[in-house]
């Protein structure tokens, strides 16, 4: 198991403060032989339809000095838990968490924004400072 992205908690903080329930920490994944590990899985409840919407979050922190090398880290990371997680529990859907901050700085380019659309990324983008989710984006 990998360790803990620097602002795991920050992301699961803002996630109950939104009223979802941390159902794994992490979420583990079965592809074939090997063992998978999405940093969170999570439930919410939407009682006027009485159906669960059931999420898995992927968080990246985009501490290094290069945005893209690690954007080539996440997207690849992404790609293969968004197939196994088809195959184990489709009804899941998977999102890539990133900082608010970085999100206003990178991930708004252009060709970043290609790249999102491209691969058919969800998106939580949270607040680090307020612990708090600012937008979702799928």
């Amino acid at each position: 198991m990998s360790a803990k992205d620097a602002f795991h908690t920050v992301v699961k903080t803002a996630l109950e403060k939104d009223g979802w329930l941390i159902t794994h920490d992490p979420y583990t994944l079965q592809a074939g032989t090997l063992e998978l590990y999405i940093d969170l899985g999570a439930e919410k409840v939407i009682a006027a339809e009485r159906q669960g919407q059931k999420i898995a979050v992927e968080i990246k922190s985009f501490l290094s000095p290069s945005k893209i090398t690690e954007l080539y880290a996440a997207l690849g990371q992404f790609i293969i838990y968004r197939i196994a997680l088809l195959e184990q529990e489709a009804s899941r859907t998977l999102y890539l968490a990133v900082p608010s901050t970085v999100y206003n700085d990178f991930f708004i380019l252009p060709f970043i924004q290609s790249v999102i659309k491209t691969n058919q990324l969800c998106l939580l983008i949270y607040n680090i400072e307020q612990e708090a989710i600012e937008e979702w984006q799928s």
